[in-house]
């Protein structure tokens, strides 16, 4: 088996798309047309976004859009500090500022529009 992809349902697949877009630093694809769903490939795995009322056609109401409070993205990087530079202003909800793990991990903590926590760490500090 292999994992295909993380997909999150929004509301606002534009605003999620760019987001997602400047955060991996990729630039979207959308297999099915623009509007309803579309993907971000990274080196180690796809984010794929889909449009809640395109979602609820098919799966009455099993996922909901901005619902989620128990999952974590996690994006390894190389310097976390410069990816904070980089992101500044296109995030406007920081939770944790770049830190020191325990593990050894330098990590920072953020959400993205609908509110998913996401984590980009690097490893060996």
């Amino acid at each position: 088996m292999k994992l295909a992809s993380v997909r999150l349902i929004t509301d606002d697949l534009p605003t999620l798309t760019a987001f997602y877009s400047t955060l991996t630093n990729t630039e979207p694809v959308t297999p099915f047309g623009p509007g309803n769903y579309a993907e971000l490939h990274t080196e180690g795995g796809t984010v794929a976004l889909a449009n809640s009322a395109a979602v609820k056609r098919f799966n009455n109401n099993a996922a909901v859009a901005a619902a989620n409070r128990s999952a974590i993205l996690e994006f390894e990087v190389d310097d976390v500090d410069a990816e904070r530079a980089r992101l500044g202003d296109q995030v406007t909800d920081w939770v944790q500022e770049p830190t020191n793990q325990p593990w050894g991990n330098r990590s920072m903590l953020l959400r993205d529009p609908d509110g998913n926590l996401i984590n980009i760490y690097s490893t060996g500090h």
